[in-house]
């Protein structure tokens, strides 16, 4: 034994070579600072031993490293900048000292090397990988840059363009794409693995290939005259640009680093990217992406748990009400392996049904992620029918018909009558009580709410509701149900609007009282959509939703929140819904809709909207930025406040990620509770005391006024 840390060993195996084995506590291999100082320690000791002659690098898990340790960022980025940057330099000089070891190394690479994972792999000499390896660096996704030698020593292997490529987009590489664009030297089945990397270990080791020269290339200035170096940097540049825009600083921080460090060697190329990595770690965007990965992870490992306690397997769905919601919805447990049953009243449903599976298959053909077995299987899962009778044998039952809770509760009733004794029921409703809906059956602990969001096969979000009779059995298997499907469930407990819509009203009711104060629609968008980076700004959002869905959703968190939520008098939402302006579905609401002379999808703001709008608003002015941003956020940020006091849902993280995954909230904000955060709780507080006249729902909590005065955190 050359040397034994907690997360890697180093033993020396026959003909010199030392085996350098990352196995770390837990299920996966990553770089935590205990890791980083096992790998230091290891090195020193790979030089002191007088007999090695080569290295090689594996893991004993089932993949390489992962990356570094996320949970470790949000302490280590709280420091001031210099100790950041005294870290990062430290930590990268580690994998320095590893790349100057006086013989060849190799990696053995299986499953991901990412991250820091991918940056071990290139403090070697050469790489090997199996057929099931992926490397790559998506540290971008973090709003970070690889730190720990990435950005100095993937260029210098494969290129400055198709190292920006990686790095900007955070997409990593199957082992065959890596070994042709030259990250790796070779791609061998599993079981040859190890034997690979040995063999090629010793060429190297008696001369057969020169590692001295792979090595220097790594540490040279980039090969690029000055026009290649201006055309490469400046096309990069314009594609992150256009791709990335202006509010993740990640990726143009990449470009900019690699252009600066183009003619430097190792060592100075290594201070522009400690450099680049501090000045990142200090900014909004990475907090509130960090932020995300670690609530994700959250909300990951509390469902799996939940999922591992069901007792019930769903071995068969039926979906009650058919149309685009409940095609939706059977699709998307037959492409995921569950048969479904689709039943409604009339022929028609069903085939709008079908049509609508039909569709998003037909579109997967087109862009190849889906085969025609995959579409025939599918389709083949999907029985429609007119009949209970066909629903007898289910295990869940989503219904999913219209949005009244009369017709709901007959429909539930109904079902019951039908189904065995122990089958699941849930219903698909965005607003109803859960249990009011739970009245109309005989066994209400097996019911719940199943929010599904639409378009069903593109929205990642399942708000899963819990009743006051609801059992946890039902909530664990419809959670296992959920995660089946290839969704993420998130539980709330019962509320109007539950959560998402709960704070959705709130944010559209700061919006409607803009348009009646005298601001433009279009400029509202534009401010939400280009500065605070909504995918949708109100207007637009209202228009795909629909005005007579959202003029009844209103209604019922009216009734359901009286005190917040009264239905605003002549709101702009109302007048489009009384005059037959319903957005998308007919093709006028704030905006009209058409296709353009190459028959795609444009809108225009409508002058009849303006005109319906005239009589019932203030003369039309201009609103700063900022005042737009706060007039619509507060609400929703105050009603968010009121979910996670009232316990309807369990986090601050969980109430980030529905609002992420449910509304398309803005990753470099981090959700709700981290763009509240980021502004800090006093300002908050502050900010909404200033426009707390114009109604209760600008009005905050007293939790959340001693929550700031306490200097406290949500994510405490």
């Amino acid at each position: 034994m050359i040397y034994e840390g907690k997360s890697l060993t180093v033993n020396l195996l026959q003909n010199g070579i030392a085996e350098l084995v990352f196995d770390a506590q837990g299920s996966v291999n990553k770089f935590d600072q205990q890791t980083v100082a096992d790998l230091d320690a290891a090195t020193r000791a790979l030089v002191a031993h007088s007999e090695v002659k080569g290295v090689v690098v594996r893991s004993a898990k089932s993949t390489f490293i992962v990356g570094a340790d996320i949970t470790e960022f949000t302490g280590l980025f709280d420091m001031p900048d210099e100790e950041v940057l005294a870290w990062v330099a430290k930590t990268s000089q580690v994998f320095d000292r590893f790349e100057d070891l006086p013989f060849p190394t190799i990696s053995a690479i299986n499953g991901f090397a990412l991250g820091g994972g991918g940056e071990m792999a290139l403090a070697c000499d050469f790489r090997v990988a199996d057929t099931t390896a992926s490397i790559g660096f998506p540290e971008v996704k973090l709003g970070l840059m690889p730190g720990f030698g990435g950005t100095v020593r993937l260029p210098r292997l494969i290129g400055a363009d198709n190292a920006l490529e990686w790095m900007t987009t955070g997409r990593d590489r199957k082992a065959v794409k890596a070994l042709a664009e030259g990250a790796i030297d070779a791609v061998v089945a599993p079981e040859k693995l190890l034997a690979a990397a040995l063999s090629m270990l010793n060429g190297a080791i008696v001369g057969d290939f020169d590692w001295q020269a792979r090595r220097a290339e790594k540490q040279a200035p980039l090969t690029l005259n000055k026009n290649e170096a201006m055309m490469s940097f400046s096309t990069a540049k314009a594609m992150v640009a256009a791709q990335a825009g202006k509010h993740y600083p990640a990726p143009h921080m990449m470009v900019e680093t690699l252009s600066k460090a183009a003619g430097l060697d190792r060592d100075g190329a290594l201070k522009l990217e400690n450099q680049g990595f501090t000045k990142l770690a200090k900014t909004d965007a990475a907090r509130a992406q960090v932020g995300i990965f670690l609530a994700d992870q959250l909300v990951k490992g509390k469902g799996k748990k939940q999922a591992k306690a069901a007792k019930k397997v769903i071995k068969q769905t039926a979906v009650l009400g058919a149309g685009i919601m409940g095609g939706g919805i059977a699709y998307q447990s037959a492409v995921k392996g569950t048969p479904v049953i689709m039943k409604d009243i009339n022929q028609a449903a069903l085939d709008l049904g079908l049509k609508e599976a039909a569709t998003i298959l037909g579109k997967g053909m087109q862009r190849g992620k889906i085969d025609a077995a995959t579409m025939a299987s599918t389709l083949n899962s999907i029985v429609p029918t007119l009949e209970y009778s066909a629903i007898k044998d289910v295990d869940l039952v989503i219904e999913a018909v219209v949005e009244n809770p009369k017709v709901k509760g007959i429909v539930l009733a109904e079902t019951e009558q039908y189904v065995s004794d122990d089958a699941i029921i849930c219903s698909n409703t965005s607003t109803i009580s859960i249990n009011h809906l739970a009245k109309s059956l005989k066994k209400p602990e097996r019911f719940c709410g199943m929010h599904f969001f639409n378009p069903v096969h593109k929205m990642p979000l399942v708000e899963i509701i819990r009743g006051e009779s609801t059992s946890e059995d039902t909530i664990s298997a419809v959670v296992a149900a959920t995660l089946k499907m290839g969704k993420t469930p998130i539980v709330v407990n019962d509320c109007p609007g539950f959560l998402v819509n709960r704070v959705l009203f709130p944010y559209f009711a700061g919006f409607s009282r803009l348009i009646m104060d005298g601001a433009d629609f279009v400029a509202v968008d534009k401010v939400m959509e280009k500065i605070f980076g909504m995918p949708m700004g109100p207007a637009y959002l209202l228009d795909v939703v629909g005005m007579d869905t959202s003029d009844h959703a209103s209604s019922v968190m009216s009734d359901g929140i009286p005190e917040r939520m009264q239905k605003i008098a002549n709101d702009p939402v109302t007048l489009l819904y009384k005059a037959d302006r319903l957005g998308q579905k007919n093709g006028k609401g704030f905006y009209n809709f058409s296709l353009d002379k190459r028959g795609r999808p444009a809108k225009v703001a409508a002058p009849e909207a303006y005109e319906l709008f005239a009589p019932h608003c203030a003369a039309k002015r201009d609103f700063d930025k900022d005042e737009i941003i706060a007039r619509v956020m507060i609400p929703m940020a105050n009603e968010a406040i009121r979910c996670l006091e009232e316990g309807i849902v369990a986090s601050a993280a969980e109430a980030d990620m529905a609002l992420l995954y449910g509304l398309g909230f803005p990753p470099f904000k981090g959700g709700i509770f981290r763009f509240i955060e980021t502004m800090g709780l006093a300002n908050f507080v502050a900010l909404a005391d200033k426009y707390a006249d114009l109604g209760p729902v600008y009005q905050i909590s007293d939790g959340v006024r001693e929550m700031a005065a306490s200097n406290k955190s949500y994510f405490a």
